[in-house]
């Protein structure tokens, strides 16, 4: 499945593919980070799993809604700058997390007065992630109808 918009040919098997690879990545990524990180948001593992609101499905099927889309854009902005590559696809991702992520997380810190080991946590999967899904998106090219 692709669709054909402005030279642009979305892979929704590999936008699906690198979300899913992005989510699993976040699991393994927050699990290895979780004490610093409940240390840094206050709170404890007893504390979040007690919290109303705390509702594993609707956690998860955001965070990976959120990579898809975040896949979707990282593929289309490679295929409209350049050539479809793996590297392309990496150093994309790079430059749309320096430019929408570090950005708006480091500006939330700032003003919530967060320390810069939860911005590295945080900012740092999303670097990682972003990456991973732009390696993913930039070297599985569709191939053209014949």
């Amino acid at each position: 499945m692709t669709t054909q918009l402005s030279g642009v040919r979305q892979n929704y098997w590999a936008i699906a593919v690198a979300a899913i690879a992005c989510f699993l990545f976040e699991a393994g990524w927050y699990t290895i980070f979780m004490q610093q990180w409940l240390e840094g948001i206050g709170r404890t593992r007893q504390w979040l799993e007690s919290a109303a609101g705390y509702n594993p499905t609707v956690q998860f099927g955001t965070a990976l809604v959120a990579a898809a889309v975040i896949a979707a854009a990282i593929s289309r902005i490679t295929q409209l700058t350049g050539p479809q590559t793996a590297l392309r696809g990496i150093k994309v991702a790079a430059m749309l997390w320096v430019g929408f992520v570090l950005t708006t997380v480091a500006t939330e810190y700032v003003f919530e007065v967060r320390t810069l080991k939860l911005l590295g946590i945080n900012a740092g999967f999303w670097l990682l992630g972003m990456m991973l899904m732009g390696a993913i998106v930039g070297a599985w090219k569709k191939k053209a109808k014949a």
